[in-house]
């Protein structure tokens, strides 16, 4: 009997298939699914699904098909796409939405992301433990599947997708650019096409390299992951190889972007941050950015010096939309290399993101690597894993050795310093781990914070 505990996250649903994700469970979570926007007066009616490339995607969307209709509503099926195009969906249609994919994860893995009708992200809070009860007590007390009642349409959603991206960011007059993208098998090669290609709208001036754009959600080539370095290192070589200005990289359902220079040099996802954020501020005066606790303190800085206002909240999505909801934040970045746009519903695409670095490079004429070290000013750790039996104690530790300094517990620890170095040290939510990031600002500052914490919880 399926656990539904075991695949049912904070945000979203992950498991092995077929194991743990396969017909029968998604067949109960598209009841449940139904079920839950009914009581939770979210029904609209209709329900739009996606799926990426993976080969478990069409049989898991059937079955939660059945389960939506089986509860008498009808289902839009948009068929491929990545998951910020079922945003888009549930954005323009008015619909909530559900995207299969396993973002990142290796290929024996799937899942669901859902929203409410206008990309509104489905949390735990917000109803996707109603959603997990409900779905369980289907699956055991075996519930018989109703016949579907509920109509069943085929949509195509992706030149729309893309024309509607293109009305965000112009880059019809930039300079030519040479751009080699790193689809990794995932569902950017089907959407770089569409949006920065001339497969379904006019040639911009923009000289695209493909890199592993064939579909493929075995992964041949390497992890849909680019946040691991070693998955990056084929997008690099081919930037050199092809004297490209830039190359960007997307996970495998395409929702984050990472941007490397023409040399080859990751471009932090807090550049990016900081570099968005000044064109959203320059279209939107003093309007509200979000950044999360561990992007750069480079990213509130700038924006303040741009006349914005940075709000700081905790790691994750949910977080960052609901804030964007209550503030009316025009944009919003994290250091994972998510990028949320209130004129995309609040909701994170990195396609979007993407444009706007090819804007800003494009409409000046220095390198990347120049227009990247205006938003670059601290040295950061990247974050980095420590397996801990008790999270709770080692936390206590860390906080006890640092009491003379300034602390805050908005997630996890963190510890700021008066050089403008900071510590965030917080526990993972699914596995034994503590997770720490550090900022100082020269290299050698923060090795010596970095360690000293280590020694903390490694020792």
């Amino acid at each position: 009997m399926s656990d539904l505990s075991q695949i049912v996250k904070a945000y979203d649903v992950r498991g092995t298939v077929p194991d743990q994700l396969n017909e029968p469970v998604a067949g109960a979570l598209g009841r449940a699914f139904a079920q839950t926007l009914r009581a939770l007066g979210e029904d609209r009616g209709t329900v739009v699904v996606a799926h990426d490339m993976r080969d478990s995607g069409p049989s898991l969307v059937k079955a939660f098909t059945d389960g939506v209709r089986a509860e008498g509503i009808n289902v839009i099926n948009a068929g491929l796409g990545s998951t910020d195009l079922l945003y888009y969906a549930s954005g323009i249609l008015g619909l909530p939405g559900a995207m299969f994919t396993a973002s990142h994860n290796p290929a024996q893995y799937n899942g669901i992301k859902l929203c409410f009708a206008g990309a509104k992200p489905v949390g735990q809070a917000s109803g996707l433990a109603a959603i997990r009860e409900r779905a369980q007590e289907l699956l055991d007390t075996r519930a018989e599947m109703p016949a579907p009642a509920g109509d069943i349409e085929t949509r195509e959603m992706l030149a729309d997708y893309a024309a509607h991206l293109r009305t965000l960011v112009d880059l019809s007059g930039i300079r030519p650019l040479k751009v080699v993208v790193d689809a990794g098998n995932g569902m950017g090669g089907y959407t770089v096409p569409a949006v920065l290609g001339d497969a379904v709208l006019p040639a911009l001036p923009l000289d695209i390299v493909p890199l592993y754009f064939e579909l493929d959600g075995s992964f041949p080539n390497h992890e849909a992951n680019p946040l691991e370095p070693a998955n990056l290192v084929d997008l690099q070589a081919a930037v050199r190889a092809h004297g490209a200005d830039l190359g960007l990289a997307f996970d495998g359902d395409a929702d984050r972007c990472f941007v490397v220079d023409a040399d080859g040099a990751p471009v932090s996802p807090s550049a990016v941050t900081a570099l968005v954020a000044t064109r959203e501020l320059a279209k939107h005066p003093g309007a509200t950015i979000i950044h999360n606790l561990i992007t750069s303190a480079a990213v509130p800085e700038i924006v303040r010096e741009h006349g914005g206002t940075p709000v700081r909240t905790r790691v994750g999505h949910s977080f960052i939309k609901a804030e964007m909801a209550t503030t009316g934040a025009v944009f919003g970045g994290e250091h994972s290399a998510h990028y949320y746009f209130r004129d995309f519903w609040g909701a994170d695409t990195g396609m979007l993101a993407a444009m706007h670095v090819l804007a800003a490079l494009g409409e000046q004429d220095g390198p990347l690597s120049v227009l990247g070290a205006q938003y670059e000013r601290y040295t950061a750790s990247g974050e980095i894993n420590s397996v801990v039996a008790d999270q709770t104690a080692k936390l206590a530790q860390v906080r006890a050795h640092f009491s003379g300094e300034q602390q805050d517990e908005l997630d996890g620890l963190t510890v700021a310093f008066g050089d403008g170095s900071w510590v965030n040290l917080r526990a993972s939510n699914t596995e034994p781990l503590l997770r720490l990031n550090v900022e100082a600002p020269t290299p050698e500052r923060m090795s010596e914070l970095r360690d000293e914490v280590l020694k903390l919880v490694r020792g």
